[in-house]
């Protein structure tokens, strides 16, 4: 009879060293020495929707096309956010704001990968003074354009640009196609072992798919979508988990990108304009993890 409860004491002892080693592997937190959650994410998918406010360092705006060539420097702009009211509620117009919209799956607990959507907005102060360099002819692009008293060779002078002169805005919008990597650490956890607040880092790679409202001395139109260039970009921010798989997350990006297709008058193959961009963003949403 002793045999018997030894052997029985031994299955049990296999069996819940068996379930043990079963329990989900937890990612380690660079907050918590000893990770106390018992839920791991892994296999799991998430997406989240929100709106953005952002920020645009100075820049370089290089026109090029038949007859001229020249470069804004240090060009000034900010973005456009929609006032707040019913347009962010009325499902039909919930894309007019500047957006936010990411998909993604948990490749480990705390790492994830990502599909995400930038929908910003990028709008040229006018008017504003800013050097320039290169030449703009009397006559520009193919069929010619006039260009009036802004003719000329220019080594450095301060130009002061006006809605004669140009228009340039990336409204609708300077959008962001990319690609992420995430990272998660966890800095509260509730008594049951679930996260509460996280912490997200990573980066974004992608492309520039905008679509741009540029008028060149009176001439061009609100363009289609194009992929005009590439970027990329690094985040930070928190996740803070308030029902089940909801939560709200806030973050920070801040990003570089290369436009060396910027739509002009329109003319495809003879008018153009390159830019690159250093922007910062700062975006709010509504997220679910299942």
């Amino acid at each position: 009879m002793r045999k018997i409860f030894l052997t029985i004491g031994a299955l049990a002892l296999s069996v819940s060293s068996l379930f043990a080693q079963e329990n989900p592997e937890i990612g380690k937190s660079i907050f918590k020495p000893k990770n106390l959650r018992t839920e791991s994410n892994k296999g799991k998918f998430f997406f989240f929707w929100g709106y953005n406010f952002s920020s645009y360092a100075k820049s370089d705006i290089h026109f090029t096309g038949p007859n001229y060539d020249f470069i804004l420097h240090d060009v000034k702009a900010g973005d456009r956010p929609t006032k707040f009211g019913s347009t962010y509620f009325d499902p039909s117009r919930l894309t007019i704001p500047q957006f936010n919209l990411h998909f993604g799956y948990y490749i480990k607990d705390n790492y994830s990968i990502s599909l995400g959507w930038d929908h910003m907005k990028y709008v040229m102060d006018i008017p504003q003074q800013v050097k320039i360099t290169g030449y703009i002819g009397d006559e520009i692009s193919n069929p010619s354009i006039p260009t009036g008293n802004r003719a000329g060779q220019y080594n450095g002078e301060m130009i002061t640009v006006d809605s004669a002169m140009l228009t340039f805005e990336h409204t609708d919008g300077y959008n962001f196609a990319s690609v992420g990597l995430e990272r998660y650490d966890d800095i509260i956890n509730n008594r049951k072992g679930q996260q509460v607040l996280t912490m997200e880092s990573g980066i974004d790679v992608g492309l520039l798919i905008p679509r741009s409202d540029v008028r060149l001395f009176g001439e061009g139109a609100n363009h289609f979508w194009n992929i005009a260039g590439y970027g990329a970009s690094a985040k930070v921010g928190l996740h803070y988990r308030f029902y089940k798989g909801l939560y709200l997350q806030g973050n920070f990006k801040t990003g570089w990108t290369d436009l060396y297709n910027i739509r002009t008058t329109g003319r495809r193959g003879v008018d153009k304009a390159t830019q690159q961009i250093w922007f910062f963003e700062n975006y709010w949403a509504l997220g679910f993890r299942f």
